[in-house]
C-alpha cells in the first residue's frame, strides 16, 4: 500500500507548540509520513521539532538555514519526501497560515481527526476539469482539501435529511 505524506512548514512556532500533544497526535497517524520543514526559525522551533521527530517513527525534518518562500519550503519538503518514501500523494500546510487553528498542536489534532479523509484524497476534489498534473502532481493543500470535504459532506448530509 502506498502511503501519503504531509509537509508542515514551520516558522517560529515555539510559543504555540506543545511537544507532548504533538507526539501524542502524530503517533496516532496510520500510513501517513510527516515532514516538518523548519524554515529558518529564529526561536527554538527546530529544537522542538527534533524532539518530536525523536519520539515519532513517522516524522522527518528538513532544516532550511536561510528563510525561503512558502512554495520553496514546500518544494524542499517534497524533494526530501520523494527521495525517501514511496508516496501516492503529498499534502502540505503552513503552520502559521491555517485559519481556525490556535496552535501547532491543534493543527496536528485536526490532521489526525481527518486522516481517513486525507488518506482517501481524491485529486478531482481540488482540481478543475481538464487540469494537467505537473511534476508535483501528487502535491495538494491539506487545509483546502479538508474545507472542501467538509462542504461536500454537509451537502450530502442535507441531501440525506431531505430524502427521509
Amino acid at each position: 500500500m502506498m502511503k501519503l505524506g504531509i509537509i508542515v512548514i514551520c516558522l517560529n512556532n515555539e510559543k504555540n507548540m506543545d511537544v507532548i500533544l504533538c507526539v501524542k497526535y502524530l503517533n496516532k497517524l496510520k500510513d501517513i509520513e510527516i515532514c516538518l520543514v523548519n524554515n529558518s526559525s529564529k526561536d527554538n522551533t527546530y529544537e522542538l521539532l527534533k524532539e518530536i521527530r525523536d519520539r515519532c517513527k513517522n516524522v522527518s525534518i528538513v532544516d532550511i538555514k536561510k528563510i525561503k518562500s512558502d512554495s520553496s519550503a514546500v518544494k524542499a519538503g517534497m524533494r526530501f519526501m520523494s527521495s525517501q518514501f514511496n508516496l501516492k500523494y503529498v499534502g502540505f500546510v503552513h503552520s502559521k497560515s491555517t485559519a481556525g487553528y490556535e496552535s501547532f498542536s491543534l493543527l496536528l489534532k485536526e490532521i489526525v481527526h481527518s486522516q481517513t479523509e486525507i488518506s482517501n484524497y481524491n485529486h478531482s476534489i481540488l482540481s478543475s476539469k481538464g487540469s494537467k498534473l505537473t511534476m508535483f502532481q501528487s502535491l495538494f493543500p491539506v487545509v483546502d482539501f479538508l474545507d472542501r470535504m467538509q462542504i461536500k459532506n454537509r451537502f450530502q448530509d442535507l441531501d440525506f435529511e431531505s430524502n427521509k
